[in-house]
């Protein structure tokens, strides 16, 4: 069996869908694969886009932002991913990213949480998604799609609709196994596809698998066990490409062998992502001959917030000794923590857990309401005295402050099933900043958490999606551009 289109694309999430739009949008004739039924990390996340320097719905709140303001601030947390003169484009082209989303029917809102959070609730879409207050010129640069619960689902729904009204062929149940390469140009995939039973078993097992894969791995393995399983029954098909491939297939936080050997110290969290992220995008490219950057960078999360009140207790490790700050993103002390084997404590004293214990309610959303009533219920430990807490916590007693009682809550890289630490892989295929063609390999691109992009030194909420569009639409312009050559 055989496809023949200008364009192809492996994977079929944020930065796929986007690669797709665009090749589309260009005149060319794109066909996406995906291994499963779409929407991959996407769709699991929160919906949340980096974006800023004046967006509709920064002006549209009375945020004062500036493409300087946001450039001085992303300078430091992407620090040498990419070019300076590529990360001044991404903050530059940023609030028109976000219009263009918005004309694929992505919906945005202006309302501002008032308050820090990790995910703000239902009633707010706006926030700082980073560690910005740590820095002059601070704005509100996190956007939520404006959806009840986490917004990624609707995120790729509005995304997947944009993709066939563009005319593109979504081929899903499809794994690509090999690229072909002619005269040293990559001009296909071969690839097998599901049909009939086998198909419609794959569909079922996959969906039901993808929530437990996150919240309850042993179940979500076996689930998508029996659906690697059918995969044995795919059919073989090749897939020609006129003159581009576009691998999004995501990362491979899913491969823990993977990270075991690019990046040793990170274990014991929570795989962020599905099955999918498992390098295999990444391997089909290092074997057409591209080669990978900054695999030891993991972004490890361990939000103190919400409640906001949190924010004012003190991160100390085994040795009782203090370290990081509670007020920064969840990304940056979840590294500090791994630095520290893994170990980690926030010791609060009795006027913080009060307080935190109030806000409670109006400051969580449904999702995250277990895991604080987890971490301000059998995930601390209080005592009368520092020395006497830290006894019970089998820590070094720390330096104490505020007023007793004291409270010690483990927020460790494995503090426990209520809550989990995620973690997400940062590297990925070295690619052209200009054009997104992986590097020495005529004919291939890369996008999103398949190649080395924005986010792939450090990581906020909201760059990982925006880095997808901007490297998805990035490729499927420059690869529609090389089939009308």
């Amino acid at each position: 069996m055989e496809v023949t289109a200008d364009v192809v694309v492996i994977g079929f999430g944020a930065a796929g869908a986007c690669a797709a739009v665009e090749a589309a949008t260009a005149g060319a004739s794109v066909v996406v694969l995906d291994r499963f039924t779409g929407g991959g990390a996407t769709a699991l996340s929160g919906g949340v886009v980096y974006a800023g320097g004046g967006t509709r719905q920064q002006v549209e709140a009375g945020v004062t932002d500036s493409v300087d303001a946001m450039y001085s601030y992303l300078r430091h947390e992407v620090r040498d991913a990419v070019s300076p003169e590529t990360l001044r484009r991404f903050c530059e082209d940023s609030a028109k990213m976000l219009a263009w989303l918005e004309d694929q029917g992505v919906p945005f809102d202006a309302r501002v949480s008032p308050f820090k959070t990790s995910y703000p609730t239902d009633d707010h879409y706006l926030y700082l998604s980073g560690s910005e207050d740590a820095w002059p010129d601070p704005a509100p640069r996190g956007h939520r799609t404006r959806a009840k619960g986490t917004s990624g689902k609707l995120f790729f729904t509005r995304l997947a609709e944009a993709t066939r009204r563009a005319g593109v062929r979504v081929m899903p149940q499809t794994r690509a196994v090999e690229l072909v390469v002619t005269d040293g140009r990559v001009t296909g995939v071969k690839c097998r596809t599901l049909t009939g039973l086998p198909r419609v078993l794959h569909g079922a097992l996959s969906r039901a698998g993808a929530k437990p894969w996150l919240y309850y791995p042993p179940l979500g393995k076996r689930l998508f066990g029996l659906a690697a399983w059918l995969e044995r029954f795919g059919r073989p098909l090749v897939v020609h490409a006129g003159q581009g491939v576009v691998i999004a297939a995501g990362g491979f936080i899913s491969d823990r062998a993977l990270v075991h050997e690019h990046a040793p110290a990170y274990r014991g969290g929570l795989a962020l992502g599905t099955p999918g992220d498992d390098g295999g995008g990444i391997r089909l490219g290092v074997t057409a001959g591209g080669r990978t950057a900054r695999m030891d960078k993991i972004s490890v999360w361990r939000f103190i917030t919400p409640p906001s009140a949190l924010q004012r207790g003190v991160l100390v490790d085994a040795a009782g000794q203090r370290f990081g700050d509670a007020t920064l993103y969840g990304a940056a002390n979840g590294t500090a923590i791994v630095e520290r084997g893994g170990k980690a404590w926030l010791l609060i004293d009795d006027e913080i857990l009060q307080v935190a214990r109030a806000q409670v309610r109006t400051q969580t959303a449904p999702f995250q309401r277990w895991q604080v009533r987890y971490l301000l219920g059998r995930g601390l430990v209080s005592a009368p005295t520092v020395e006497e807490v830290a006894a019970k916590a089998g820590i070094a007693p720390p330096e104490p402050f505020g007023s007793p009682p004291y409270s010690l809550i483990n927020v460790s890289v494995r503090a426990g099933f209520g809550y989990p630490c995620p973690m997400l892989t940062l590297g990925g295929l070295v690619v052209d900043e200009d054009t997104g063609q992986v590097q020495g390999v005529a004919g291939l691109y890369a996008a999103g958490r398949s190649a080395v992009g924005v986010c792939s030194e450090s990581y906020v909420s909201g760059l990982a999606l925006a880095d997808c569009v901007f490297s998805g639409r990035r490729a499927g312009q420059h690869a529609a551009k090389e089939a009308r050559c």
